[in-house]
């Protein structure tokens, strides 16, 4: 009995790290950590910016799987992770979505040539009011 749960302990630490190796791997192929950094201009603590995305990935998962305790203020924790989970993501679709080529084959193809920023304003204003009503309504998908 012992050994069968240290031989399952070992394969979920052996296919996790697996797991989020691929991902960080894929965030560092789309180029997301450069651009975030270019961006905030902070190109020189690019190290830092590595870390943390590493970091937060290795605390969400030891948090998700061994601790079960609650945190004070946590319907706050939870809003500002809630946020910040929204704005990875959507760093990370935006990323993808550019490096297919995905915007401006979209553009050219419904002859757009001007408004683009509001375009994509508009899709994600899309997204944060259909999120937003999923999540008042309990997450009532039926």
């Amino acid at each position: 009995m012992l050994s069968s749960h240290i031989l399952l302990a070992l394969l979920g630490l052996m296919f996790g790290s697996a797991v989020s190796a691929g991902t960080f791997a894929f965030l560092m192929v789309i180029g997301i950590t450069p651009r975030m950094a270019a961006k905030c201009h902070g190109a020189n603590h690019m190290l830092w910016f590595e870390n943390a995305i590493i970091l937060g990935g290795i605390v969400g998962n030891l948090y998700s799987v061994f601790l079960q305790f609650t945190l004070p203020f946590g319907s706050v924790i939870l809003a500002l992770f809630g946020i910040s989970a929204g704005i990875f993501v959507g760093c990370i679709s935006v990323a993808l979505a550019e490096i297919l080529n995905t915007f401006p084959i979209m553009f050219r193809r419904f002859k757009i040539k001007i408004g683009l920023a509001w375009v994509l304003y508009g899709m994600a204003l899309g997204k944060a009011i259909g999120s937003a009503y999923y999540f008042i309504n309990s997450f009532d998908v039926s």
